[in-house]
């Protein structure tokens, strides 16, 4: 029996209390609970930490050490693990050549695809490439020129410049009497050279003959030579008419003479330098100088300061240079700008200013000097290949009429369906070839589209994809690989997922349980918990309150249970739907024809001094509206942001704000010393106060002698981090407390510094609930720290590295940050799936803090599947109908109230049984 059970006993990482947990094997069980309770504790830095752990420890010595190793999880004892693979949001490729093809591997099927069945066509003429044998050529031959003079002729050069002195004198060395030179035949003689600085075509004369039959074998001799001297290419020269057609071993041109290298998979990679564009190096983008931002004012000369990058003149090499290219043109440095021809401002930027721009942020080597720099720069398409990132050669071979990145710009749906069918299009030599790539191609698409995928594309990027979408991706590789006997912890695999989709992804979580393998969820979704086999509920608050089981059992006997989750999945706890929907201030942002990505010219109205939730399917175009257009649109009219929003025409009622606020889920900061008391600056305002005090009054403490981040106050030996690391060797680094400081952070003398008996090391170590009735009579250090309260964060502690926070808690710490600070009732707030990673009583919580916002006037975007937050919003606009190509449309704003009554996209029959509209 106890084969058929995972069993953790004495679990204590982090807040975990000693507990004792069982899951069944082969089942779909979800562990739940309040944010900050301990399930990710339980799941990943217990259960998949060992699992990790056992699996290296099965190396040799040797290899672990290069490998390096895990710690071992605080737990007693785990049983019945079986190889563990965890599906986190946190890994999510930042690398811009990574895209959903490369990820899933479906592109480099695609790539073999090309290489053994497309068809090669030519760039210049479009015509379908040819390729002959010698045999072949020389019966086109004596066909097509038979009794006529020709020239058997090998091409050495093509289109390119230089003298050719020693190319040329070879040649003659070599016993050839004459050459063909940019169209013209001519003699060579001794010391023959040609004008360097033009390109030329040189074509070296074999042979000149009258085709017969009879004398097959001349012909058949000077052809072989001529493929030999031109490497597989020979051209063949009317003597009348002078006319020339090409012919080649390799894939050719006839009429233009352009020949291509058989094609390999890595001909069809933007990784490699075989495919890749060679202008953009695969990328799809290049990085240009912005002439109106060099040259900001047309009336001012290069002497008055026309040239942004160089400012006013003076005396500096770089002046020198401007003014030569100036002089050389006909102008000079006191010509006013816009009397210089676009032309020769283009060549001053071309030749002079990039390089000066790039040599400036190269040798300054520092965040604002690239600053400096990105604001003369802006990314366009490649002009080269057009965003498609393979060079032109890859791009015109062809299966079908489609080159590779046509296929990869599909959804994934359009290119299932085409994969479907295109083999009955295809030669039958050509089937037999593709046949299996088609079918590896054909089940990796399908099981993408199983978990609610279908509106991505090959190409796009995975750093522009959600943690929900990375993870779900990640998922379908797994169940395409068809492993059996493997534990999978997954971490909410649901988030970004409207509610239409989510009965896919269990189905499919489902089928991985069913071939055998355990599936273990953490997650918060009513619909998920109902399908799993187990639960797992972690409580009964969070914290310190937390790290208790507080339920383990089927779902049906979970309702019978007076737990927090529970009772909101029985219905006896639930979040209010608001009595009234907020009027407003009468004042409205418009955004007008946005066409970025999908959005087919969008126009949509946010009604101001409102909570709005923009809601619709995966892909459907809210975060193209909302984050790529909207938000860049108000950040570069208030804060001169460099990023560029997509595709719009015009925003209307931008006056009617004077600010706006985006709170993601991105990390506080990107060391483990950033904090939410450093985030929140009230750590500024507690180092303030211990200053204020006799003790360091006496001893003349400044505050950065409580920081731990400069000398001083700090501990010397562990530099403040409060712990080092010991390097084992053939074991993992173990993190031990600095044995000077025992982890405290600070050294002695600081230490001695007391408020109310704590030190300041006391101070960080506390939660927000304890610094709340620490700090009651310090109004400046309650306000921000009440904040961090109010957003449910009452259990962090202060210090608490931001590194081991998660998305949904990282939100709420910038959320409290923004709350602290006065608002002017006149803010924007932009939210982005604030519910990620949040328990029905978090969300109550995180409701009531929005509610507090717009009840100043704010207004508050969400982008949101959440229906308790649907239902508790005043405005509502639906994206859809549906994902990818199939979605960009605006289809339907108004209260949750409207919307429920019509029958318009897919959210409206989830609202019609919450709100019981009939």
């Amino acid at each position: 029996m106890s084969e058929e059970i995972i069993k953790i006993e004495g679990a204590r990482e982090h807040n975990l209390k000693n507990i004792d947990v069982a899951i069944p094997r082969y089942s779909l069980s979800v562990i739940t609970g309040l944010s900050g309770s301990g399930k990710s504790s339980l799941a990943f830095d217990t259960i998949y930490a060992e699992g990790q752990r056992r699996y290296i420890e099965t190396f040799s010595a040797y290899a672990r050490n290069f490998l390096g190793g895990m710690s071992r999880p605080d737990v007693d004892k785990v049983t019945g693990l079986s190889p563990v693979i965890s599906i986190e949001q946190k890994t999510t490729n930042r690398n811009p050549r990574s895209t959903v093809g490369t990820t899933t591997e479906v592109y480099d099927f695609l790539r073999l695809l090309y290489a053994r069945v497309g068809e090669a066509y030519s760039y210049v003429t479009g015509e379908k490439m040819v390729r002959y044998t010698e045999e072949q050529i020389v019966n086109l031959l004596l066909d097509q020129y038979n009794e006529r003079k020709v020239y058997v002729m090998a091409p050495i050069v093509q289109n390119r410049k230089g003298h050719y002195r020693e190319v040329l004198e070879s040649v003659r060395k070599k016993g050839y009497l004459h050459v063909r030179i940019d169209g013209e035949i001519m003699e060579l003689v001794p010391d023959m050279m040609l004008d360097r600085y033009k390109n030329h075509s040189i074509e070296v004369v074999v042979d000149r003959l009258r085709v017969q039959t009879k004398d097959d074998k001349r012909l058949a001799q000077s052809v072989a030579t001529a493929m030999q001297v031109g490497k597989g290419l020979i051209m063949l020269c009317d003597a009348e008419t002078m006319e020339v057609r090409h012919y080649s071993r390799r894939l050719m041109c006839p009429t233009s003479g352009i020949a291509y290298r058989d094609p390999a998979p890595h001909d069809f990679s933007f990784n490699s330098p075989q495919g890749a564009c060679p202008h953009c190096k695969g990328l799809g983008y290049v990085q240009l100088i912005d002439m109106d931002k060099v040259y900001p004012d047309a009336t001012l000369s290069v002497r008055q300061g026309g040239v942004a990058p160089l400012g006013k003149w003076r005396q500096s090499p770089i002046f020198g240079q401007v003014g030569h290219v100036l002089e050389r043109a006909g102008y000079n440095i006191d010509t006013p700008i816009g009397e210089i021809p676009q032309e020769v401002r283009a060549e001053l930027i071309n030749d002079t200013l990039a390089a000066y721009i790039r040599q400036m942020a190269d040798t300054e080597m520092s965040a604002a000097a690239r600053k400096w720099a990105d604001q003369f720069n802006h990314t366009a398409v490649c002009p080269e290949c057009g965003g498609k990132r393979l060079k032109r050669e890859s791009l015109h071979f062809l299966i079908d009429g489609k080159n590779i990145s046509d296929l990869a710009e599909m959804d994934l749906t359009d290119l299932h369906q085409w994969a479907t069918t295109v083999e009955g299009r295809l030669t039958s030599q050509r089937r037999q070839i593709a046949s299996e790539i088609l079918k590896e191609i054909r089940t990796r698409l399908k099981f993408m589209i199983d978990v609610g995928l279908e509106y991505l594309s090959l190409n796009r990027a995975t750093s522009t994809l959600s943690g929900g979408e990375s993870q779900r991706i990640r998922l379908a590789t797994q169940i395409g690989s068809e492993l059996v006997n493997v534990l999978y912890i997954l971490d909410e695999p649901s988030i970004g997922l409207h509610q239409r989709d989510n009965i896919r992804l269990i189905n499919s979580l489902k089928a991985l349980r069913d071939i055998g393998n355990t599936v273990i969820v953490v997650e918060h979704d009513q619909e998920m918990m109902e399908n799993a086999d187990w639960i797992v509920d972690i409580g009964p608050r969070a914290g310190r309150k937390g790290g208790e089981v507080v339920y383990q059992g089927t779902y049906k006997e979970m309702l019978k249970r007076e737990t927090l989750t529970s009772q909101y999945l029985s219905k006896s706890l639930r979040i209010t739907i608001p009595t009234q929907r907020r009027k407003g201030n009468g004042k409205s942002i418009i955004l007008k024809g946005a066409r970025g990505n999908n959005l087919k010219n969008v126009t949509a109205t946010f009604p101001l001094g409102k909570l709005i939730c923009v809601t619709g399917v995966s892909g459907s175009g809210k975060s193209t509206l909302i984050n790529d257009t909207l938000h860049p649109i108000l950040s570069q009219h208030f804060y001169r942001s460099q990023k560029e929003p997509l595709a719009y025409d015009s925003l209307e009622g931008i006056e009617n704000i004077d600010k706006v606020v985006d709170v993601d889920q991105s990390p506080l900061g990107r060391t483990p010393r950033s904090n939410p008391a450093t985030y929140t600056n009230v750590f500024n305002d507690i180092r303030n106060l211990y200053v204020e005090l006799p003790e360091s009054k006496v001893r003349g403490y400044k505050p950065g002698r409580f920081s731990f981040n400069v000398k001083g106050g700090r501990c010397e030996t562990c530099t403040g981090n409060g712990y080092r690391s010991i390097e084992m060797n053939f074991l993992p680094d173990v993190m031990v407390p600095c044995e000077q400081c025992m982890g405290k952070r600070y050294n002695r003398e600081t230490l001695e510094v007391r408020f109310k008996g704590k030190s300041i090391a006391d101070v960080l170590d506390m939660t927000v609930n304890q610094a709340v009735e620490f700090f009651e009579n310090q109004p400046s250090i309650l306000q921000k720290i009440k904040v961090l309260q109010d957003v449910g964060l009452g259990y962090i502690k202060l210090g608490q590295s931001s590194i081991t926070l998660s998305g949904g808690e990282s939100q709420r710490v910038k959320l409290a940050t923004e709350l602290s600070k006065r608002d002017t009732g006149r803010t924007l707030y932009i939210l982005d799936e604030p519910t990620t990673g949040l328990h029905f009583e978090d969300i109550r919580v995180l409701l009531s803090v929005l509610d507090r916002l717009v009840d100043k006037g704010n207004t508050v975007i969400v982008v949101e599947h959440n229906l308790d937050v649907i239902k508790c919003a005043d405005w509502i606009i639906e994206m859809g109908p549906d994902g990818g190509r199939g979605g960009g449309q605006l289809l339907i704003e108004g209260t949750p109230e409207e919307i429920a009554k019509q029958e318009i996209g897919y959210t409206s029959k989830y609202l019609k049984k919450i709100l019981g509209v009939v």
